[in-house]
């Protein structure tokens, strides 16, 4: 079995492969600080939840934006649940060229999520994550990365609302019953919802437009993915472990 990590701004998502199948998920903080021994009790706890014994765990791959805890993360792992542990980053095999100006800008996550959309979907493909950020990556019919967008994530939008406005609640994001909304929590509900779906239609158009590919492949994951994508026809494809399974071909490529 391997465990795959993918560390957030948010969250870290924890995921445990058998061959290709997703058999267990768990997730904890990013933003507390643990030591390495913390780390690896929770993490060896949270396996034994879910029926999985830490020394079935043959390796690790761990994918992250927060460079400060990943001292601690990598000797939990290391110490507690296996010595074989991968992480995405320069020298690494994907199995994608990064063509853009600066490749050492792009993140690791957004790597990960253009290696899975290309490797399952084929390219040219146009790959959405809706997190702490909503990134828009653009893969080509020859598995290269030509380009990213970045906006502000629903939560993020809406957590600057209700902080930065005195009078505005904080609020459930979900669609509401109608765009014509009559009082405060469904109008930021329209317009956080409505508002990310507008946006998101435009800029796969203008990606569209600017690249000719007619053909494009769109797909998307991210906690909030799911409520966008079933407002759209932009969106072919939805797939909540998207980032996981990116995760795990990365580390069979570099394992055989």
């Amino acid at each position: 079995m391997v465990l795959v990590i993918d560390v957030g701004n948010t969250n870290m998502t924890f995921g445990v492969y058998d061959g290709k199948k997703l058999v267990a998920t768990f997730r904890l903080m990013s933003k507390t600080q643990r030591t390495s021994d913390e780390y690896g009790v929770l993490i060896t706890e949270l396996l034994s939840k879910n029926h999985v014994k830490p020394e079935e765990i043959e390796g690790a791959i761990v994918a992250s934006v927060v460079p400060n805890i990943m001292h601690s993360l990598t000797g939990g792992i290391k110490r507690y649940v296996t010595e074989k542990l991968l992480t995405v980053g320069a020298g690494i095999k994907t199995g994608i060229q990064i063509v853009t100006e600066n490749p050492k800008q792009i993140g690791s996550d957004r790597i990960v999520d253009a290696v899975a959309a290309y490797e399952l979907y084929g390219g040219p493909v146009l790959v959405m994550d809706f997190g702490t950020a909503t990134t828009y990556d653009l893969v080509d019919e020859q598995g290269r990365f030509c380009a990213g967008i970045t906006a502000p994530g629903i939560r993020t939008a809406a957590k600057a609302l209700w902080e930065d406005a005195a009078k505005l609640p904080e609020i459930e994001i979900k669609k509401p019953a109608s765009i014509l909304a009559q009082e405060t929590i469904s109008s930021m509900q329209a317009g956080l919802v409505y508002g990310q779906i507008g946006q998101t239609e435009y800029i796969v158009q203008r990606v569209k437009k600017e690249t000719g590919y007619d053909n494009l492949k769109v797909v998307a994951t991210g906690g909030l993915g799911r409520i966008i994508a079933e407002e759209t026809d932009m969106i072919q494809e939805y797939n909540s472990a998207l980032t996981l399974e990116g995760l795990r071909i990365i580390y069979e490529k570099n394992s055989k």
